[in-house]
């Protein structure tokens, strides 16, 4: 009696990571436990020692990193640090193999995802657009809610890892789509933080005991992620950086000028953007975004 065969299973693909930053590294080394070779590459030899420390390869450029991977992921501030590692001789479309597929994680403007694509499309190398939601406890937990633009294919050939990374991955359209719903995002997030931040000023003026007020409100149709996230930020007045004012105030920007370009109106987006600015203006552009508790206080006559 013949035994029946076993299937050898695929290797997972070869990775290689650019960006190491808050989101970046727990995020690759969510990889790396999951089993898959990762190589980094980012500015900071700190970064790169972590991540060589959880087991991945640490890479002393982009064109190193990139040559043998099968997926590059890119998980940078904006949209110049994507053209910046992406183009030129010295990038990653010059240096990846045809076939590689490239998924930029990053959060940028629809516009620059859409002509990544294009170049990249040229010399034979697949995009996504796949920016994350969830912050630096979403990283760390691998719980990321990941919105991806760009071809079925694609994303059936990426779904297994990027559900390492997050628990709700969804194809959202074309190239830039997912951007476009990253943009809606930090939208509903600012704004959902700066009504959280007027509540607790509100509350605490009016002689509330703050912590069972947010426990009670949190509990009804007032409660969000957000409330449940940034809590302990606002009781504490604690403001270390899981996602920044100054790149929250980069987001408020392509989410306006995407707005313009499609006849959208956002009359509350466009105030809170600008309450953005002027906190990222007042020098606390470095601090969590649950900082514009800050500014409400400034408003209401306290010190700050």
């Amino acid at each position: 009696m013949s035994t029946p065969s076993r299937q050898t299973p695929e290797p997972l693909p070869s990775v290689a990571w650019i960006g190491l930053g808050i989101m970046g590294s727990p995020m690759s080394e969510n990889l790396v436990r999951a089993g898959y070779q990762v190589t980094g590459y980012t500015l900071e030899q700190e970064k790169l020692d972590r991540l060589a420390a959880a087991g991945g390869k640490a890479a002393g450029s982009v064109a190193e990193a990139v040559r043998e991977a099968d997926v590059v992921i890119t998980m940078v501030p904006a949209s110049p640090q994507v053209e910046a590692v992406a183009y030129g001789p010295d990038g990653i479309l010059a240096h990846a193999r045809p076939g590689t597929l490239l998924i930029d994680m990053s959060s940028i403007t629809p516009g620059t995802s859409v002509e990544l694509a294009k170049a990249a499309t040229e010399r034979g190398i697949r995009v996504l657009d796949a920016p994350v939601s969830g912050g630096e406890a979403g990283a760390v937990e691998a719980v990321l809610s990941i919105m991806v633009g760009g071809e079925q294919a694609d994303f059936d050939r990426a779904r297994p890892l990027l559900g390492t990374l997050g628990k709700t991955v969804v194809l959202c359209g074309p190239h830039g789509s997912g951007q476009t719903v990253k943009a809606a995002n930090q939208l509903i997030v600012a704004v959902n933080i700066q009504a959280c931040a007027e509540a607790v000023v509100f509350l605490e003026k009016s002689g509330v005991h703050l912590p069972a007020a947010l426990d009670v409100l949190a509990g009804g149709l007032a409660g969000s992620t957000v409330l449940a996230r940034k809590r302990d930020n606002f009781l504490n007045r604690d403001f270390a950086p899981g996602f920044r004012i100054d790149l929250h105030h980069k987001d408020m920007g392509i989410v306006t000028d995407a707005a313009r370009a499609v006849g959208a109106a956002l009359p509350a987006g466009a105030v809170v953007a600008q309450l953005v600015a002027s906190l990222r203006a007042q020098g606390d552009g470095g601090l969590d975004h649950s900082a514009l508790l800050r500014a409400v206080e400034r408003l209401s006559g306290a010190e700050v």
